[in-house]
């Protein structure tokens, strides 16, 4: 069984998103468009797409932005030995229960303290493999969201887990342009987005 790679709890949730709270030293693996889920109950999980990371400001770092000559020493202790307030607010684009993977809001969000955990490659694969890219929608639905560079940063990262990955990102693209047919300034933003993922060498290094 592959081990669960824990990213933090959550702050606070709705059916529609979350926000989890971690260190630091925990943002090693998460990034911008990245797949996680909250594992709830047996056979019951949420599944989200982070949308963006905060890192938020204490006394003492406003402190030390002020000061001259701060030391890598004193940045590293405030990085690893102090808690420093960081947060991901994610999108809610699923849920899976008794085994079936649905590209709805979820019945229920996580609670408080929930643990979330990033998708493995398996994990990703089933999941947006799963149907036809029903997903997609929950992520066009939010305002004032850069849309554009959160499809090209989830489709860059969802890619290397496919079995077929160019037939993958291929149907992704051509779902992405029937649901945005009918806004072309949004739909040019987004494909601008998609093409610089989409070039030969950033799809060499996703498939390496």
């Amino acid at each position: 069984m592959t081990e669960q790679i824990e990213i933090g709890r959550v702050l606070r949730a709705s059916t529609s998103g979350f926000v989890v709270g971690c260190r630091v030293n925990q943002l090693d693996v998460p990034a911008f468009g990245a797949l996680v889920r909250a594992p709830l109950r047996p056979g019951y999980q949420v599944y989200g797409i982070i949308q963006d990371i905060r890192i938020e400001d204490d006394g003492l770092v406003r402190q030390l932005i002020t000061a001259e000559n701060v030391s890598a020493e004193v940045v590293l202790d405030n990085r690893e030995r102090r808690i420093v307030p960081v947060e991901m607010s994610v999108i809610v684009v699923g849920y899976e229960q008794g085994g079936h993977i649905h590209h709805q809001l979820p019945p229920r969000p996580p609670l408080s303290l929930d643990l979330i955990c990033l998708c493995d490659r398996n994990e990703v694969r089933t999941f947006t493999s799963t149907g036809r890219f029903g997903y997609f929608r929950h992520l066009l639905r939010i305002p004032d969201l850069p849309v554009g560079e959160l499809l090209a940063a989830h489709i860059s990262d969802a890619r290397g887990a496919q079995e077929d990955p160019s037939r993958w990102s291929n149907a992704a693209t051509q779902e992405i342009i029937l649901l945005l047919r009918d806004d072309y300034p949004l739909l040019t933003s987004v494909l601008g987005a998609l093409d610089q993922v989409m070039t030969p060498e950033s799809q060499n290094k996703s498939d390496a």
